[in-house]
């Protein structure tokens, strides 16, 4: 006779590939129901874009068929994020669990797209995603993310105001751009920054968020500053590309983060190659190759992924349609849904240490 604790007992050795736990000492395995040789359960994963998904089932469900007298496994499989560790020294944004800056060293290396196709990834993978815009300066998400002309309206609560995100693609999203007009400049000092991302971070309505996507302005100054010692964040992703001036300024950006104590959750090397589009079996170099893997192994952190330099990538960003919602079987695309699952992995891993 099959119990659930039998069926408990014969998945304690499955493990999480990325935690390298126990699934069942996680409380990953629940719900479990014998009926008619059969067995039923939920796996409860770490995040909806577990880039191991697949073989975490396909592990459970030859465990339990080990068990005589089954015949049938069924494994519903939903997923919880874990909640970012707070800090006593930084303010939590309420029920968003997870922050993640997107940032670079230097201006120019696709950050803003790796950012917007990020979110827009883990949003495609069923989790809850915001995009904070803290380019002040250069306010460029709304045009990527289809919301150049995206009206926000802020309401005012027992709380004050409170800005209303925009939303498309299913990820929210706030940024300086619905607040001027395209043509207007942003000249303003620090402190005047410091105050417009606090409000970003604390007055709006995100509602419940996974994760809330931040893409930085280049560079280690003030809007750096602000984000990391506001808020308590779940990890960094710095972007390059593979040219010696990028890889340069992204190592500075990468020791920012450290000193600041922000885990650095891995590098995007971005414009790895260039596909040409009437030759798509080739590729070429044009800013260099191995950059960011050479970075990466110096620096002791993950390379996340490679991201080629496709017409379609900036094709999509200009028309305000993500190329993993445009062109998903493209070869950029792939790359940036699989970095979207490492990031979510990485940040799984760093609430379990």
């Amino acid at each position: 006779m099959v119990t659930p604790q039998a069926v408990l007992e014969v998945l304690k050795p499955v493990q999480d590939p990325e935690l390298q736990k126990s699934l069942v000492d996680l409380n990953m395995i629940r719900n479990v129901q014998i009926q008619d040789g059969g067995v039923k359960f939920t796996l409860v994963l770490t995040t909806p874009a577990c880039p191991l998904r697949e073989f975490i089932v396909e592990d459970c469900q030859k465990a339990v068929k080990t068990l005589p007298g089954v015949e049938t496994v069924e494994i519903e499989v939903t997923a919880e994020t874990p909640q970012q560790k707070s800090l006593p020294d930084r303010q939590s944004v309420e029920r968003v669990k997870n922050i993640i800056a997107v940032s670079s060293g230097k201006g120019g290396v696709g950050k803003s797209t790796v950012a917007v196709n990020i979110a827009v990834a883990l949003a495609q993978s069923g989790a809850k995603v915001g995009l904070l815009d803290a380019d002040i300066y250069g306010p460029n998400a709304p045009t990527m993310l289809g919301l150049s002309a995206a009206q926000v309206q802020v309401k005012t609560t027992a709380q004050g105001e409170v800005l209303e995100p925009a939303f498309n693609y299913g990820v929210k999203m706030v940024s300086m751009g619905f607040l001027i007009d395209p043509d207007q400049p942003v000249v303003w000092r620090g402190p005047m920054l410091n105050g417009i991302i606090r409000q970003f971070l604390y007055q709006v309505n995100w509602g419940d968020l996974d994760y809330l996507i931040v893409d930085m302005p280049p560079g280690t100054g003030d809007a750096q500053l602000t984000l990391t010692q506001a808020a308590p964040l779940a990890g960094a992703v710095i972007v390059t590309t593979p040219q010696t001036v990028s890889l340069l300024d992204a190592r500075r950006g990468l020791k920012m983060f450290e000193q600041m104590g922000v885990h650095v959750l891995g590098i995007v090397e971005n414009m790895s190659y260039f596909i040409p589009p009437d030759q798509p079996e080739r590729s070429y170099d044009l800013f260099g190759s191995g950059g960011g893997a050479k970075t990466s192994q110096e620096l002791d952190v993950p390379l996340l992924g490679c991201v080629p330099l496709e017409i379609s990538l900036r094709e999509g960003g200009d028309q305000g349609v993500p190329i993993v919602v445009g062109a998903p079987t493209s070869a950029s695309a792939k790359a940036l849904t699989a970095i979207a699952q490492q990031v979510a992995a990485q940040v799984s891993i760093a609430a379990y240490r």
